[in-house]
């Protein structure tokens, strides 16, 4: 079971939560128990999972990412000029297992499943994967 998504995102930086999105899949294929992997085929894009209840959470962490990873440094060579989005992707990473049981993610209580646009906006897509 393998099937691709697509997302709009907005913003240069954006944190959009996926969630739904994967339950729904679990859902639609009748699964019970097992494995999704939520996979993002960008350099400058990825998927995390982290807090969805305060959405202080998500505005603190691509500050941070601003801070650590400016968009504009004077020793980057990347001609298309968006290193510091190589950056946070890689940072992030392109994917997440999640358990799934019960026909339900194992998530913790805060816990969400987010794209995230580091070189936005952009018409995205990231696929899941139910093993």
């Amino acid at each position: 079971m393998l099937k691709k998504f697509t997302v709009q995102t907005n913003k240069r930086d954006e944190m959009i939560e996926v969630t739904e999105t994967v339950q729904g899949f679990i859902r639609e294929n009748h699964l019970q128990e097992g494995v999704v992997i939520v996979y993002c085929p960008h350099t400058t894009a990825g998927i995390t999972i982290n807090e969805n209840a305060d959405p202080d959470v998500k505005r603190d962490m691509l500050r941070r990412f601003d801070e650590v990873y400016p968009w504009n440094h004077k020793l980057d060579r990347h001609a298309e000029g968006n290193t510091a989005a190589h950056m946070k992707a890689s940072t992030v990473g392109t994917s997440q297992q999640i358990i799934v049981t019960n026909g339900r993610l194992l998530l913790g209580t805060w816990q969400g499943v987010y794209f995230c646009e580091f070189d936005g906006p952009r018409l995205r897509t990231y696929y899941i994967k139910a093993l």
